[in-house]
């Protein structure tokens, strides 16, 4: 890995400001764009599950309907079979004979009433299912033109603010690079324990950016002369003096502006 080239604290400092400014920029842009990456997640996956239970349900109705074919094959095959005992009951030797092929007779009657019971409840079975599969498919549909409005209305944040975002994405890299792994670090860390990001802040009226405690002249003396890396002893935030704030602010502004 190379070795990172030799930096001021000054140069640190301006580069701590300067992601300071490029990750508030971010989290506003993020800030603009709110809850819709979420939500257009959630709505992608609702969709995904409505689909796979709309072709669960068709596959329902069609072993539904394949059922019912297979009724309607048993009941024509025991027509069959009750016509065929019809005419071997004209040909008995003996009453056990006819008896016995009555009996067949009666037993495939009963299997038609069966087979026509089965297929009365499937095809209530069947109707029920329709009516579940039209409101899915409304849903669907609903779900789908919220989707695309949720999505255009993404698109045009994120056509705004794209070129800005890989300017920034650029940047924030190159600065980092000026930077040492353990400053970066503790940039990182402050800006995950503080509300608004906020991890470097300049004076301000003497007193530190975000916490609004005073400091004491010597210590203000301290950060404007930009030899060493100082922090806000209330709220652990790295300091910076207004002027060099007011140049990177500029700096970052002209940056974003082209």
């Amino acid at each position: 890995m190379a070795k990172k080239k030799e930096v001021t604290v000054e140069e640190k400092l301006r580069a701590l400001y300067d992601l300071q400014l490029i990750d508030s920029r971010i989290d506003e842009i993020k800030s603009v764009r709110g809850e819709l990456p979420l939500e257009i997640e959630d709505l992608e996956d609702e969709i995904v599950g409505l689909n796979k239970r709309l072709s669960n349900l068709n596959d329902d109705v069609t072993n539904l309907d394949n059922d019912i074919s297979a009724k309607k094959l048993v009941i024509e095959e025991s027509k069959a079979l009750m016509k065929k005992y019809a005419e071997q009951q004209k040909n008995v030797r003996n009453n056990r004979e006819f008896n016995s092929l009555t009996k067949e007779v009666e037993y495939q009657e009963l299997e038609i009433q069966l087979a026509e019971k089965r297929i009365n409840e499937y095809k209530a079975k069947i109707e029920q299912k329709k009516e579940v599969i039209s409101g899915t498919k409304d849903v669907i549909k609903k779900q789908e033109d919220l989707l695309k409005h949720k999505s255009d209305e993404l698109k045009g944040i994120m056509g705004e603010t794209v070129k800005e975002e890989e300017l920034l994405s650029e940047k924030s890299k190159e600065y980092g690079e000026l930077i040492d792994d353990h400053l970066l670090k503790a940039y990182t860390r402050i800006r995950g324990s503080v509300k608004n990001g906020l991890a470097v802040v300049s004076i301000q009226r003497g007193a530190s950016g975000g916490s609004f405690f005073t400091i004491p002249p010597q210590r203000q003396v301290e950060i404007a002369g930009r030899k060493k890396i100082i922090t806000d002893e209330h709220s652990g935030r790295i300091l910076v003096d207004g002027a060099l704030a007011e140049e990177e602010k500029e700096k970052i502004d002209k940056l974003l502006s082209k």
